[in-house]
């Protein structure tokens, strides 16, 4: 019923924000299956537009900003040389990569992210950063600390996702015999 009450108006609206109707159509469908992936129950036709009218803007912010970076990327291939053009294959890998430490880098405070990305990526010692962001240099370690654990988080839960059912990795190696 929701969608059938609500998808072509989704869509529309979309279509307006957007100016494409091939963005419009992926993303009203892209909403829905977050709607049947976590059901909720509006009270009204005006709550249910209002949510998906959030949810679609949220969907948007992330359509934009995944083709800022797919730009950024594109732009940093065209100044190599045609020699060094990574094969199709390595530039998804790429490009995937840069989405994860995106959605990284946007769940940390700025601040924290900032120095991450200065001391990391831009190779800046702590006190270059701590100038740049006008902080002490203790509190540029803070900073990449939270970054540094925040990211090994990250690493461990995805992990703890990719495990089977029972959440130990499977083992090669013969059981140890038990000694009575």
């Amino acid at each position: 019923m929701l969608y059938t009450d609500h998808h072509a108006w989704l869509q529309a609206w979309l279509r307006r924000r957007l100016g494409n109707a091939a963005d419009a159509a992926d993303l009203a469908h892209d909403a829905f299956i977050r709607l049947i992936d976590r059901p909720c129950r509006f009270d009204s036709a005006p709550e249910a537009r209002g949510y998906l009218r959030s949810m679609a803007n949220g969907l948007c912010v992330d359509l934009w900003r995944r083709r800022s970076i797919e730009q950024a990327w594109l732009d940093t291939l065209a100044a190599q040389p045609e020699a060094v053009a990574p094969s199709a294959e390595h530039q998804s890998i790429v490009l995937e990569t840069l989405y994860e430490i995106d959605t990284l880098l946007r769940s940390l405070p700025s601040r924290a992210a900032q120095a991450f990305v200065m001391t990391v990526a831009c190779g800046m010692t702590y006190r270059e950063v701590a100038q740049e962001l006008g902080v002490s240099v203790r509190m540029v370690a803070k900073y990449v600390a939270k970054a540094t654990l925040h990211c090994l988080r990250l690493e461990a839960s995805q992990a703890m996702e990719a495990l089977p059912q029972g959440g130990f990795a499977p083992c090669d190696a013969a059981p140890v015999p038990v000694v009575a």
